[in-house]
């Protein structure tokens, strides 16, 4: 399917590896020039490399930490314009609710909800402007169901949600689609980390713990980058215009719900 973007202009968050990667093969698959960004220089260079070699697009590289304002204005500044914005952040930590300060929750709203406010703020009136645009937010299949040791995420995610909810239909006159997709466990480096923490916990291997959780998934393995970076970019494309304010849960079916 040709999905209609070829030339658009995109920003990638966290794209260095995992889901962000996974969303920015795909729009440059589709022929979408990109921006993407990470904390890390010599990891977003390398990718942005390998993402233009293969692909024929152009990939322009930001070592940024986009939860920060110092970090935003830089990516900003190289991107100019986007017509697709994918928003990312890594999650924070998990932990026991009792444990939690102010100080955690601000750290995670900021990280997890704020950041993608602030883009979406600096970047969708000039796709309304123009006529034509999409936002998709990674969040968490938390904002469905809640994941007990997530709390942080659990909370900041759902915020961002709720600002999605309404902010996603007073744009969609004028051409924007803004969404949100939610992954289900995907094999990623956060996967393996809250794997390698069940591990610890229980006194198993990390493969014995990978194996207990993947024996809850319907499909019976984690999903991949490649999967949801597919997703990504049909909810980016000219066919997704009637794609407004919507979760779409990517997990497998692990969450056993009607609606």
């Amino acid at each position: 399917m040709d999905l209609g973007i070829k030339g658009k202009r995109g920003l990638v968050c966290a794209a260095s590896k995992g889901l962000g990667r996974g969303c920015a093969e795909a729009l440059a698959a589709a022929g979408v020039n990109l921006v993407i960004n990470s904390r890390t220089e010599a990891e977003i260079t390398r990718t942005a490399h390998e993402i233009a070699e293969t692909y024929g697009v152009e990939v322009i590289p930001v070592a940024a930490d986009i939860t920060t304002a110092e970090g935003r204005a830089r990516v900003l500044d190289a991107v100019g314009h986007a017509d697709i914005l994918v928003t990312n952040a890594g999650g924070p930590p998990p932990g026991n609710w009792q444990d939690w300060s102010r100080d955690d929750f601000i750290r995670a709203i900021d990280a997890n909800m704020l950041s993608a406010v602030a883009l979406m703020q600096a970047l969708v009136p000039g796709m309304m402007d123009r006529g034509w645009g999409r936002v998709v937010n990674i969040t968490s299949g938390s904002v469905r169901a809640p994941i007990a040791i997530l709390g942080l995420s659990n909370t900041a995610r759902t915020g961002l949600t709720g600002f999605v909810a309404g902010m996603s239909r007073q744009v969609a006159g004028k051409g924007v689609c803004v969404n949100n997709l939610l992954p289900g466990i995907h094999a990623t480096d956060r996967a393996d980390s809250l794997d390698g923490g069940v591990a610890k916990t229980k006194g198993i291997t990390v493969d014995e713990a990978r194996a207990q959780r993947q024996a809850t998934i319907p499909t019976g393995s984690y999903g991949t980058a490649a999967d949801f970076g597919a997703t990504c970019a049909f909810l980016c494309s000219q066919q997704a215009r009637f794609i407004v304010g919507q979760n779409v849960l990517l997990d497998g079916g692990a969450l056993n719900v009607t609606i």
